[in-house]
């Protein structure tokens, strides 16, 4: 006993082009320099580019084309039961990989160095684990600024200014992240 399918199958055919019949290209005429014969050839090609190009954008106008950041793609849950990482053994990149890991474990706001809920903001974080140190501090989120203004250009003012501007902390914790491996890589 055979099972049928109450769906009828049906072919779902992919959006092509039809294919063009190509007519060869008529040759120059032989009186006409060098010059005009590229021409000739220049305007010949680039109507078959555009075509080649009207072509695939009908083949591929189905597909979503929105840019990704792999570092949006690739994360880990952001859970307490986080273990803190093997320390850098320069002072500001472990400074910054401390406040990292706040940050995964203890939250992140805007707005505010500590919210109610005790989440902190980039500097908040900083100087929490500086823990008085404020040559530490002001180092770790010297080179903080340094990593934030290599990614997102100059017009960056301040690291406030940076987390306050973002809604999710996933682009200011990555930027801490980052910035402790420019500390190590420095020898801060």
């Amino acid at each position: 006993m055979s099972q049928t399918s109450p769906f009828p199958a049906r072919d779902h055919p992919t959006p092509t082009t039809q294919p063009t019949q190509s007519v060869p290209a008529a040759a120059p005429p032989a009186e006409l320099s060098l010059e005009e014969r590229l021409a000739f050839i220049n305007t010949v090609m680039t109507v078959r580019l555009d075509e080649a190009k009207v072509a695939y954008e009908v083949n591929t106008a189905h597909i979503p084309t929105e840019p990704m950041d792999l570092a949006d793609v690739v994360t880990v849950p952001l859970t307490p039961t986080l273990q803190p990482p093997a320390s850098y053994p320069t002072p500001v990149a472990a400074l910054l990989q401390r406040a990292h890991h706040r940050l995964l474990t203890g939250g992140w706001c805007s707005g505010a160095l500590v919210d109610e809920d005790g989440a902190r903001c980039m500097l908040g974080a900083i100087r929490a684990e500086a823990r008085g140190d404020s040559g530490l501090e002001a180092d770790a989120a010297a080179v903080l600024l340094d990593a934030i203004r290599r990614k997102f250009g100059d017009d960056v003012d301040s690291v406030p200014s940076f987390n306050d501007a973002h809604g999710s902390a996933r682009t200011p914790l990555r930027m801490v992240d980052q910035a402790a491996g420019l500390a190590d890589a420095r020898g801060l």
